[in-house]
């Protein structure tokens, strides 16, 4: 029985774990601790990741590991690949994770391999200078260097945005710090790239259609799972819905996997798996690179489970040990499946949070689908509001054997629910048009 190291595994893993059955084929172990749940996330005030990895490599080299991997973005992901380096097992070189996650040492590779599918960009330092010129004109988009859920990522129209955007309390700052800490340990032991990880990215803006395009790499070739639409709420940069199978053109497609294969190989990325994001403006018929994520989008890849019929988590473990993963395309249920998400856009002034008998029952008719909850109050509430210009509370994974059918299926656990929100009434709008 193979043995496997899961580090800082996230909810949807624990949801794939449940639902599958791997005690035959693995035994697994888990490490590492919930940066946004208290009081696991008092770890912060003391981590310090290269004695965490000295930790790692302590206690499991004498047991045998025969893989590690992580789907986390924040801290997992560099600190599995710079461990399964030091213990010699398959993986990715902790350079080319850097490659990916330091947002504006990315783009500098990016331009060098294809700069014709990169946006305009420009560093700026934190603290912020309003005297010093940002080096692109308002407006653009801005983004932290190292960051994840999109958090701080929005529209600047002028230089008193800029400063508001990036007007942190004591308590704001030193948690942003302290997430992006272990990361900027990390790097200047693989790479001599000084530029520090607490700044932003300034780019260009991009208007168009928003894809993932999800799969991996073995020994430095990149297969396809597939391409998932990303749809916005409408008149923001908040997703409102993954939607998979992607409805852009075969030929876009099969460009935005070229692009894919060509930039990870600049990159260096031999091995598991990535999520890279484009825009295609239909207008200019180029695709432009949003971002490159060194991993598994664990909140996606059952999406391509409903409508394949592959297995990402038993793929993901097959390459974790060495092994080549079984891709499986077209033989599953449904013809139609998405990743809906509920969000408020301004601080609610009440919740009514479904409780658990209301959940099953509303779910019970569709044995496919997957609800998770991530109400929140107070200054976490809050904070989420001004960090990601909303507050995400809950996401619903479907299947439907069309789109007329998945929305229909959407509606009716938003009816069971008695959710009557931005997002329900969205997506009846775009019912009515299906049917």
């Amino acid at each position: 029985m193979k043995k496997i190291l899961i580090l800082f595994a996230k909810d949807w893993d624990q949801i794939a774990l449940q639902a599958q059955h791997y005690s035959s084929h693995y035994q697994f172990y888990f490490e590492g601790f919930d940066l946004f749940r208290f009081p696991e996330n008092a770890q912060l005030l003391s981590f310090n990741v290269v004695r965490y990895i000295d930790q790692l490599e302590y206690k499991y080299r004498p047991l045998g590991v025969d893989g590690i991997v992580s789907n986390h973005e924040q801290f997992g992901t560099l600190i599995a690949a710079v461990l399964a380096q030091r213990l010699g097992l398959p993986g990715n070189d902790p350079l080319a994770i850097i490659a990916c996650q330091h947002k504006f040492y990315s783009r500098l590779m990016q331009q060098k391999i294809a700069p014709e599918v990169v946006p305009r960009f420009s560093y700026i330092p934190y603290p912020f200078n309003s005297q010093e010129p940002v080096g692109l004109d308002y407006p653009f988009f801005v983004k932290p260097i190292k960051a994840t859920y999109s958090v701080l990522a929005r529209q600047i129209n002028n230089v008193d945005e800029l400063k508001q955007h990036l007007k942190f309390n004591f308590f704001e700052e030193f948690l942003i710090r302290r997430l992006v800490k272990p990361f900027a340990d990390l790097m200047p032991l693989f790479t001599s790239m000084d530029v520090d990880a607490n700044g932003m990215l300034a780019e260009e803006l991009l208007n168009g259609q928003q894809i993932n395009v999800d799969g991996y790499c073995i020994k430095g070739t990149a297969y396809f799972l597939g391409i998932i639409d990303e749809i916005m709420y409408p008149g923001t940069q908040a997703f409102m819905r993954f939607e998979y199978p992607s409805r852009l053109p075969n030929a876009v497609q099969d460009r935005a996997k070229a692009i894919t294969q060509k930039v990870l190989e600049g990159l260096n990325y031999q091995h598991g798996f990535f999520n890279i994001e484009f825009i295609y403006s239909q207008e200019t018929n180029q695709l432009k690179i949003v971002e490159i994520n060194p991993r598994m989008a664990s909140q996606l890849v059952n999406l391509y489970e409903r409508v394949d019929g592959c297995n990402p988590y038993s793929m993901l473990f097959s390459l974790a040990v060495g092994e080549d993963p079984k891709l499986i395309q077209g033989e599953g249920k449904f013809k139609c499946t998405a990743s809906f998400i509920f969000r408020h856009f301004e601080k609610p002034l009440r919740q009514r949070i479904p409780s658990k008998e209301e959940l099953v029952d509303a779910l019970a008719p569709y044995p496919d689908s997957t609800m998770m909850l991530y109400y929140k109050k107070g200054a976490s509430l809050e904070r989420e509001i001004k960090w990601l210009g909303s507050y995400r509370y809950a996401v619903l994974n479907l299947g439907g054997l069309s789109r007329g059918d998945l929305f229909e299926r959407f509606q009716k656990i938003c009816n069971a629910l008695h959710l009557d929100d931005s997002i329900c009434k969205a997506q009846e709008a775009e019912l009515k048009t299906l049917l």
